[in-house]
């Protein structure tokens, strides 16, 4: 138990706003909060999230560590005033007046033509390609079966002249032996 309260010196609490809700959590770092939040950028430096001090706000938190506590914002009918307040026809509806017109004219949308054009020129280069390779491809194989069938033809000569050679030798050493007497 003595351990716990040196925790709770260590642990800061910090609270972020998310929708209509506050995300607080206890964690030892700010990094460490950002973490537990998920968050993909420093909310700390852009002014979004910051340290709690009030004992109130501090108590689940510190209860938690480590989790995301989430407390709603406001009451229900806080948020449905702000709402009104933040509409365009509530606030036509306050100054008496129709909501204004947009006052810029929407860009036309940019010609794909050149693109099209390129991604054509793109695959009809690479279909050449293909077929250059594919017509390469069949001369190789051609060549090569032309390649077999001289090696066929040389096996097939020097076995004969093997077979000639082997019966000549064995003639020459006969001829020796007969010849040495």
């Amino acid at each position: 138990m003595a351990k716990t309260p040196e925790r709770k010196q260590k642990l800061k609490v910090f609270r972020t706003p998310i929708g209509f809700h506050d995300a607080y959590v206890a964690a030892p770092s700010q990094k460490a909060a950002l973490e537990a939040w998920g968050a993909d950028s420093n909310i700390f430096a852009q002014g979004i999230a910051e340290q709690v001090t009030e004992p109130a706000l501090m108590e689940e938190p510190l209860a938690n560590p480590g989790k995301v506590i989430k407390r709603v914002r406001g009451s229900t009918d806080e948020h449905f005033a702000a709402l009104e307040r933040a509409t365009p026809t509530a606030k036509a509806k306050q100054k008496g007046s129709e909501p204004a017109a947009p006052k810029t004219k929407l860009k036309p949308r940019p010609s794909r033509d050149a693109l099209d054009e390129a991604e054509e020129a793109l695959e009809k280069a690479e279909k050449k390609q293909r077929k250059k390779i594919n017509e390469l491809d069949e001369r190789i194989r051609e060549l090569e079966g032309k390649r077999r069938e001289m090696q066929r033809k040389h096996e097939a000569e020097r076995d004969a002249l093997s077979g000639k050679r082997d019966r000549a030798k064995a003639d020459y050493d006969k001829a020796m032996r007969d010849w040495r007497g």
